[in-house]
């Protein structure tokens, strides 16, 4: 766990960057992966280390930052909505109903899914909390943040080893 603490801290930075409203447009192509290439620069500030990153070591601290940055944004994400009882879903929902009309699916299918949104509105609106949002958002975040830190970990090795390559030569 301990080889792992600048990822805690990276990801966690990153989690608090993904519920700015501004800033949640580019969590996934630009903030998690900054956050594992500095997760893996922190890990070599920390241990004096002057060697190559290995894929594997990378990789591996790719994932964790991304797993973490999940993690920490879910939590803050739900909190948030708890508190204030309002979220994209709720701002967005008339744009939603559009878009599910739209659907080329029956109408059967087309009432039950916008039957799921209503209720998961209702849910946020009146208890700030829906235990399917919460489910959506956490896997949703797990699968982007950990493809997307495990991208940043590989992209950042080589920033690092091609320095580290200049710096002998």
């Amino acid at each position: 766990m301990k080889k792992y603490i600048s990822s805690l801290v990276t990801g966690f930075g990153a989690g608090v960057l993904q519920i700015v409203p501004f800033l949640r447009s580019f969590s996934c192509c630009m903030i998690i992966p900054l956050a594992s290439f500095f997760s893996l620069l922190l890990n070599q500030m920390a241990t004096k280390s002057r060697e190559k990153i290995s894929s594997k070591n990378a990789l591996l601290f790719g994932v964790m930052t991304g797993l973490y940055a999940a993690l920490f944004g879910t939590i803050f994400e739900i909190f948030i909505t708890f508190i204030t009882k309002h979220n994209d879903i709720i701002a967005t929902f008339p744009e939603l109903q559009r878009m599910v009309e739209n659907f080329p699916v029956s109408p059967e299918i087309k009432t039950e899914v916008l039957n799921i949104f209503q209720n998961v509105r209702n849910e946020i609106l009146t208890y700030g909390f829906s235990v399917l949002y919460t489910f959506s958002v956490l896997i949703n975040n797990l699968i982007v943040d950990t493809i997307f830190g495990a991208i940043g970990g590989l992209i950042g090795a080589q920033v690092i080893n091609n320095r580290l390559n200049n710096r002998i030569n």
